[in-house]
């Protein structure tokens, strides 16, 4: 069934609002995916708050003129979907890099990544970055842990003294007055 100049003009428009937002995207292709097999993708893609969508060459290089990832969607040929977020890439990559692993039919063709093109080695080095939360965490930890050690060392003091205090009275050091 053919698609409508006007279906098509439709779905340009809601493609290209979209990719307006967006400065990640990972376009990928695939051969013989069953419903199923998309279907996890699509799960796991949401996960990680990343939207995908199985496009028309010719309809997303239109969608994307003026966008970020224009240089991406450019010349493309053969079946090809796009994963697209505004949040973190990294997280979309390891969702896709790991499904890609699982799935030897889902291959990458390209990538951006804050208005960035990257080829396909640099996607996959993506996704070995820790995620946006492992890093805030480390972050915090290395910030959090000189103000631990100063209030460590300075409650040490009088603990110590304690300690000695103690222990000098039971060895009865000290004589009464």
């Amino acid at each position: 069934m053919a698609v409508t100049r006007a279906k098509k003009t439709e779905q340009v428009e809601k493609l290209t609002k979209e990719l307006t937002n967006v400065s990640n995207v990972v376009v990928a292709t695939y051969t013989k995916l069953t419903v199923a097999q998309d279907y996890e993708l699509r799960k796991a893609l949401r996960g990680a708050g990343a939207k995908y969508q199985v496009v028309k060459n010719t309809l997303a290089e239109k969608a994307a003129k003026g966008t970020k990832v224009e240089a991406a969607l450019k010349d493309l040929a053969g079946v090809t979907s796009i994963a697209y977020t505004t949040g973190d890439p990294v997280a979309m990559a390891k969702a896709l890099t790991k499904y890609a692993k699982d799935t030897p039919e889902f291959t990458f063709k390209i990538g951006v990544v804050e208005g960035r093109v990257i080829n396909i080695k640099e996607i996959e080095a993506l996704a070995s970055m820790p995620s946006k939360e492992e890093l805030m965490s480390k972050l915090l930890f290395l910030i959090n842990a000189p103000a631990q050690r100063l209030a460590t060392a300075i409650n040490a003091v009088p603990r110590n003294l304690a300690v000695v205090v103690n222990q000098a009275v039971k060895e009865k050091k000290f004589k009464e007055a």
